[in-house]
């Protein structure tokens, strides 16, 4: 039975609040301590929750409340020997969350902070975020407590193959593939692809982000930070709005806010900051294509850190231990990790001048932030929507393995710059207010979950 909600759901009454409330209780007792999941949980519930109210079969048969429940999460020991010959041990894990859809897709991160909670809440809004790309792909995320941050490349290269050599039994083709995050760029990719092959003998598109000459998409480095401007771009247009003289603050310096950052400057943006999680810089002249080409060289060659930037550009300044959001800005795209704009950031920015945020990272406003950014009545897109052009690209990349054929830069970033728009118009569909404010995050949440819960109903109690 397929339903398509057409109540007005801009209101939560008493009953709903009651059922929000009552979930919420149960998810926290069955998952204590996993704060973040159970951040990302609320923020879909609150928005979905009269759609549920509304349908009383989607509640007999806790549409929800297996929405909620990984389908399957493994965790594993990595073990690796350093430089040093000294033993090391890690923690992996694989959450598959969601394949009512399509094969389990989402990246992998390699970060110190990685623990089961934020692989739930990542695999989770992952599943909402495929969703929203119209592409057939289910939810799941993985990764590790291990930090490439002042690896050597053997070291990288002997953790990726311990790591693969167990995760290799869970993923495949048709079964879950998975692709890059943070701390996961083409190096890691490469590492872990070629295990992959040796131990399975065979060589498909198991994972994305691969490298060109070996069935790596091409646009698929740019795509989330592109995708991210796509969208801002068609969120500005609603304000009769552009790029053209904004000033934008960026926060990262990794994959997603290189791309935003030439992408926005492409426009005609103004871009003043970039960040890593030492500090930020501040570069009040604006970056141009020679500075993106040296922090490209800096960050993906020499793997420096950013404040080498203000000692390249002396007129740039750089800030330690500080993130860019009291730089005055028109556009912010956080673009690092999760729930780096916090209550005080986003009161900052609203005084400032800041009308638009986009995320171009998974979940990086708290949700004091959101309510801050939603009272101003600011453009305001949550990750799940805004930074969903990555793996839609990687979607692209897995129907081109499938195809064995290799699309040109040019039909990549068409068929990106048409699902970004299919996104933002979905958002608009539901998330349209009385007042004709666009609620994004209602909007973005309320239309993945129509896909993935008439899949699961149609697909019976699995």
């Amino acid at each position: 039975m397929i339903i398509e909600p057409i109540l007005d759901f801009t209101r939560m009454d008493k009953q709903t609040k009651t059922y929000v409330d009552a979930f919420m209780a149960d998810l926290i007792r069955k998952n204590p301590g996993e704060n973040e999941f159970h951040q990302a949980v609320r923020e879909v519930v609150e928005s979905v929750a009269p759609v549920v109210m509304a349908y009383p079969y989607m509640r007999e048969q806790k549409v929800l409340e297996r929405m909620v429940e990984p389908e399957r999460v493994i965790m594993f020991r990595v073990p690796w020997m350093d430089d040093q010959g000294e033993v090391q041990i890690n923690r992996g894990f694989r959450v598959q969350m969601n394949s009512a859809i399509g094969p389990y897709k989402g990246g992998i991160r390699f970060h110190a902070s990685v623990n089961l909670s934020i692989m739930k809440f990542l695999a989770f809004e992952q599943t909402f975020k495929n969703a929203l790309t119209t592409l057939p792909m289910g939810g799941a995320k993985g990764g590790s407590d291990f930090s490439p941050r002042g690896k050597s490349d053997a070291e990288v290269m002997r953790f990726c193959q311990s790591f693969m050599t167990e995760l290799q039994r869970h993923i495949g083709a048709d079964t879950d593939v998975p692709a890059g995050d943070i701390g996961v760029g083409g190096r890691e990719i490469g590492y872990m692809f070629g295990q992959y092959k040796r131990l399975r003998d065979e060589f498909t598109g198991t994972l994305t982000g691969k490298g060109q000459h070996w069935g790596g998409s091409l646009m698929r480095p740019e795509a989330t930070g592109y995708g991210a401007c796509y969208f801002a771009e068609a969120m500005l247009r609603t304000r009769g709005e552009s790029f053209e003289g904004k000033r934008v603050c960026i926060s990262g310096a990794g994959n997603v806010a290189q791309f935003a950052a030439q992408k926005a400057m492409r426009l005609g943006a103004k871009v003043l900051t970039l960040s890593d999680s030492d500090g930020f810089i501040y570069d009040p002249e604006g970056l141009n294509e020679e500075k993106m080409n040296y922090v490209f060289e800096l960050k993906n060659v020499r793997r420096g850190r950013i404040k080498e930037y203000a000692q390249k550009y002396p007129q740039a300044q750089y800030f330690p231990g500080e993130r860019p959001w009291r730089i005055p800005c028109d556009i912010a795209m956080p673009c690092a990790t999760q729930n780096e704009i916090e209550k005080a950031d986003a009161k900052t920015l609203v005084n400032n001048g800041c009308f638009c945020v986009t995320e171009g990272a998974n979940m990086p406003s708290t949700p004091e932030a959101i309510a801050i950014f939603q009272g101003a009545k600011i453009l305001y897109s949550p990750g799940k929507a805004s930074n969903a052009g990555g793996v839609a690209t990687s979607g692209l990349e897995m129907t081109q393995n499938s195809m064995r054929l290799k699309w040109t830069a040019e039909e990549v970033d068409q068929r990106l710059r048409t699902i970004m728009a299919d996104i933002h118009a979905a958002c608009l569909k539901y998330g349209t207010e009385e007042d004709g404010y666009i609620n994004y995050v209602k909007g973005a949440n309320i239309a993945g979950f129509m896909k993935v819960a008439n899949a699961m109903v149609e697909q019976g109690l699995v």
